[in-house]
């Protein structure tokens, strides 16, 4: 924490390999239903993969509703800038019924069209029984019409790889670079 705000930065380990960071409330706090909403900056640099999600492991199953993730130096996910440094100007959304592997409900790939590692972003989804919408600086993105039924807990994590390729000499380390959240709020129905 540093000026009231949570900073997660890319960091190498004592073999100099890339380390995940994962922050969650898994057995403290689950919730079903509501709005969940994250203010941050996200991180630059060839394989960052910031999200924010709502996630349960019950038994087999594994629902999960990716409110934002993000890969920098995945193709289609940003740009490279003049000193080989890769931008995000895409997140996407995602929803995994989680009955079985790979069962995904609903996908959208966002494009702002500005850099989202430059300012601080809201992003949110209204989660109600049988509809999921997502949103952006509170603009809609999309809306996935599926039942999640499950009450899920939140995480928040800086992962390396996946679409965003493997990070190297080229990806930013330290608080610099960070992924900076101002807040993170969920609010119950009524």
């Amino acid at each position: 924490m540093e000026d009231g705000k949570l900073k997660i930065w890319p960091q190498r380990d004592a073999s100099g390999n890339f380390f995940d960071r994962t922050i969650d409330t898994d057995g403290k706090y689950y919730q079903q239903y509501g709005y969940f909403e994250m203010e941050a900056k996200l991180p630059k640099g060839k394989g960052t993969w910031p999200a924010f999600w709502l996630f349960n492991h019950i038994n087999e199953r594994r629902p999960e509703m990716d409110i934002m993730e993000a890969y920098a130096g995945g193709n289609g996910w940003g740009y490279t800038d003049a000193s080989g440094i890769a931008h995000p100007n895409t997140y996407a959304a995602t929803v995994w019924v989680g009955d079985y592997d790979g069962h995904q409900a609903g996908f959208k790939m966002y494009t702002e069209g500005t850099d989202l590692s430059a300012g601080f972003h809201k992003y949110a989804v209204k989660w109600e029984p049988g509809k999921q919408t997502y949103y952006f600086d509170g603009k809609e993105v999309t809306t996935v019409n599926v039942s999640m039924n499950d009450p899920m807990y939140i995480m928040l994590d800086l992962w390396f790889g996946s679409a965003s390729g493997t990070p190297d000499n080229s990806t930013p380390q330290g608080k610099d670079n960070s992924y900076e959240v101002n807040y993170v709020r969920a609010w119950k129905f009524k």
